[in-house]
């Protein structure tokens, strides 16, 4: 391929110094030196320039042509970088821009070499304007939405179908493979490039614990993108500034979705900001069996508890249960009656007593 474009290169500068000699034929008739050819001049000045012009053409190709693989290379590297949302909104904004500088420019075809310099400087301008602006305002541009009625926007935003952007927490969880899964999250699930990143460096950190949460996450990403067609991949750095929950704030506030998470600090901090928040720690809450006191219970004591003679079990959703003088049936599964019910911020408990002692008590009565 190089040999290829130097050849032709040499035969383009030809080409280009036989245009020269025939442009500047006037001139160069004039030169004392070529009055003693007669009437060989025109066909020697021909001969000169598509010798000099060859050799400058054979001479300069390899630069030309190093130049050329060098700037196709750091192109196609940029390109590849850019995310796809920027390429799009950018063509579309350079072709607005070259539209307007264009219809500009017909007007001032009558002006000579003057309109022709402003011609090319509005072309320049339109372009480069029109494709900075579209960038800047991809958000606005990609999302057709955005171009309706306040009135028609409210209403097509308040159907539920909003965008569900996952944090790192959630991610980590699982459980939201499972929510998703149900089919009770509509609207696209967005991942943000960030978040990956994030992902990306637990699962390579050296310690044990997180490199196994950073994988589980990786694992869970996989498995919703294998079972839902609506994930989709936010690749445009938002503010290389902020940090990662800011980042998540900003862009719920872009693409006016809702943050899915289970951090507690996270869920404050977009209350305060008024940014739309999906807590699974209250979903899962909110799904819990409701217990009431004097309701029987199977449950199988796992440890024993704080308070002296207790024991503790759990329910299949996490639930824990203490049971009073459930101490001595570690390991064995027996059945209790629920006296109270205790709501904390970190979930709920559920205290019980052993049924045989609830009966001993009423016999004792």
């Amino acid at each position: 391929m190089n040999r290829i474009a130097r050849q032709v290169l040499t035969i383009v500068g030809a080409l280009i110094g036989v245009g020269l000699v025939l442009q500047s034929h006037r001139a160069l008739q004039a030169l004392p030196w070529l009055h003693v050819l007669g009437h060989a001049r025109g066909e020697v000045l021909v001969v000169v320039g598509l010798a000099v012009g060859g050799i400058v053409g054979y001479l300069l190709g390899p630069v030309l042509v190093a130049w050329a693989s060098r700037t196709a290379s750091w192109g196609e590297a940029r390109l590849q970088r850019t995310p796809t949302q920027d390429l799009v909104s950018g063509s579309i904004g350079l072709i607005v821009g070259l539209i307007i500088a264009y219809l500009i420019g017909v007007t001032l075809s009558g002006m000579g070499f003057l309109g022709t310099i402003l011609r090319v400087a509005i072309t320049v301008a339109g372009g480069y304007f029109g494709l900075r602006i579209s960038i800047r305002r991809k958000d606005d541009i990609m999302r057709p939405q955005n171009w309706l009625p306040a009135r028609i926007k409210h209403r097509s935003s308040s159907d539920g179908t909003k965008p569900k952007i996952l944090d790192t927490s959630v991610i980590i969880d699982g459980r939201i493979a499972d929510i998703a899964q149900s089919g009770f999250l509509e609207g696209p699930l967005v991942i943000p490039a960030f978040v990956l990143e994030e992902l990306r460096h637990i699962a390579d950190s050296a310690d044990m614990l997180k490199r196994n949460r950073g994988r589980r996450g990786l694992d869970i990403l996989n498995r919703i993108q294998k079972e839902q067609n609506s994930v989709q991949i936010y690749e445009r750095e938002v503010d290389p500034n902020l940090e990662v929950d800011s980042k998540l704030l900003k862009l719920a506030k872009i693409l006016d979705g809702k943050v899915v998470t289970n951090d507690f600090n996270l869920n404050k901090v977009a209350e305060l900001q008024g940014v739309p928040v999906l807590n699974i720690n209250e979903l899962a809450n909110a799904v819990k069996p409701v217990v009431l006191p004097g309701e029987e219970m199977v449950v199988h004591v796992i440890k024993d508890g704080k308070e002296s003679g207790q024991g503790i079990g759990y329910l299949d959703d996490g639930t824990m249960i203490v049971v009073d003088g459930g101490r001595k049936f570690i390991g064995q599964t027996i059945a209790v009656l629920v006296t109270s019910v205790l709501q904390t911020a970190a979930g709920r408990m559920i205290f019980a007593k052993l049924k045989s002692q609830v009966g001993m008590e009423a016999e004792a009565r």
